[in-house]
Order: C-alpha cells, then structure tokens, then sequence
C-alpha cells in the first residue's frame, strides 16, 4: 500500500501580503468607442461585428459573437514606442530610420521592445498647484509651474520613475473635437518642460491630452519638440490620452503604476489600460 498526502504551500513575502491585505485601483485608460476624440493624424477607429449571435448555434444551443477592431496605434489612451519620432532622419540611439522601417515594420525599437511597466508612479497636479481648475487653450506648462507643483505635493521624482502631468484637459474629453482642440491649442508641457522631465531621468512620462505637447491656438500638431527631447533624445517613452480626473479626484501623487503594451512587432505604438494601485 502507498501513502500519499498533499502539502499546500503558501506564496508569501511583502508584495504579495500587501496585495492580498487588499489594493485601491484607478483606471487610467479611456473607452474607445466609434467617434471618440482622436488625433486627425492617425487612422480612424473602427469596429464591427463580424458574427453575430445565432449567425451560428451549436447543437446544444449555444452561440457566440465576435468582432473585428480596425484603429491606429495612437488612438485612444497609447504609449509611443521610440520608433514613433524621429529627428534628422534618425530615431533614439542613433538608429538609421530609413533602415529600421524596412520592409513596412520596424527592426528596432518597435512597440514589441517596450517592457511592462510596475513602477513608482507620480502624479504632477499642475493646476491644483496653481489654484485653478483646468488650464488655459494653449497654456505652456513651464518649468516653473513644475517645480511649484512638486514643491506643493511634497512630491519627489526618482529615476525610473513614471510622470503624469495633470493639466485638467481631460474634463473635455466628452466634448469631442473641443478635446482634440484643433482651433483653441491644448496644454502641455513643451522643449524646456521636456527637458526638465528628461533631467529627472523619467522611464516614461503622461499627460491627459491628444499629445503631449503644448499646442498653440490654429497650430495643430505641426511641432512636436517635446517628441524629439523625449523619444528621440533621450528614450523616454510617453503616454497619451490619459483619464487622470478620478487619480486626482483621490488627493494621492504617489503610487504604483502598471501598464503593459500589446506586443505588436515592428508597430510605433500600442493601445494600452494602464492602472494607478493605491493602498486602501
């Protein structure tokens, strides 16, 4: 005769004790929808169900659906891959463009390269700290405005670290092409405020707006020097798009921020959820 028992063991250590003690989350990404505020530079989101419920039914009745997604890697809330910009006809690192983009998909720092993403997170709440509630069409986010704001969160940036920039723009995501602010500019941070963050030594950077960027009244997207200091520079990835009113809606800066890309090879971008992870 043969004994046999089963031991059950308990993955333990401090992260997983201070997951299962439980975790506030907040969602970060926006709804992609037909007609959502996008950039006029990107191709058009679109979805349609392919197969519809009892298009066909199984034997035991049952039935399924499903859909095809036709969109841009820039749509929606994205991250930018360092093969999004580049500058003199070379992307970070001194990577020849034109070679990279051979073959109609990039050879290097395509979306597939970027890593999931857990790290300190830090929220920049500009226009709490400037005692307002949105910014202006168009406003420059300075370098002063930035070092006012961390000196008023008490609010320190590592290297490594993630930023998002809270400019209040997102309260007109509902708003439709006022969101996109083709004729009225957006805020943002431009070159110095790029330079500023890329000192700091971000691993990534965010803002609540269609690009992060200032965007002059009428301008459009016909400058990008934030971009360039950022992806091209200095190989700092950026997230666009972000729903940053319920983070600042809790009063908390600091906290974990998770985000991982689809693993799209040789793609310039990829939708993304990303998710701030705050204590209860």
């Amino acid at each position: 005769m043969t004994n046999t028992s089963t031991t059950t063991t308990t993955t333990s250590g401090p992260l997983l004790d201070a997951v299962r003690r439980g975790v506030r989350t907040v969602d970060l990404g926006r709804p992609m929808f037909l007609g959502m505020p996008q950039s006029p530079n990107h191709a058009t989101y679109r979805m349609a169900l392919t197969r519809r419920h009892g298009d066909m039914v199984r034997a035991d009745g049952g039935s399924a659906a499903a859909e095809m997604l036709v969109t841009g890697c820039h749509v929606g809330t994205h991250i930018d891959a360092l093969s999004h910009v580049s500058h003199c006809g070379m992307l970070h690192g001194e990577v020849d463009a034109a070679e990279a983009q051979m073959g109609g998909a990039f050879s290097e720092h395509g979306a597939e390269t970027i890593e999931p993403m857990v790290r300190p997170g830090v929220l920049l709440d500009v226009p709490a700290a400037l005692g307002v509630d949105r910014l202006d069409d168009g406003y420059e986010i300075t370098t002063d405005d930035l070092d006012a704001t961390v000196a008023a969160q008490g609010s320190s940036i590592d290297a490594g670290d993630v930023v998002l920039i809270r400019s209040g723009w997102g309260q007109r995501w509902d708003e439709g092409d006022a969101y996109v602010g083709r004729d009225s500019g957006v805020p943002g941070v431009s070159e110095a405020g790029a330079h500023w963050l890329a000192d700091k030594q971000c691993h990534a950077v965010g803002a609540d707006t269609i690009a992060f960027e200032c965007l002059k009244p009428g301008a459009g997207h016909a400058l990008l020097p934030a971009h360039r200091v950022l992806l091209v520079e200095n190989g700092i990835y950026i997230i666009e798009t972000l729903d940053l009113e319920g983070l600042a809606a809790t009063g908390v800066h600091e906290f974990v921020f998770v985000l991982s890309p689809l693993k799209i090879v040789g793609g310039t971008g990829s939708p993304v959820r990303p998710v701030a992870v705050l204590e209860p």
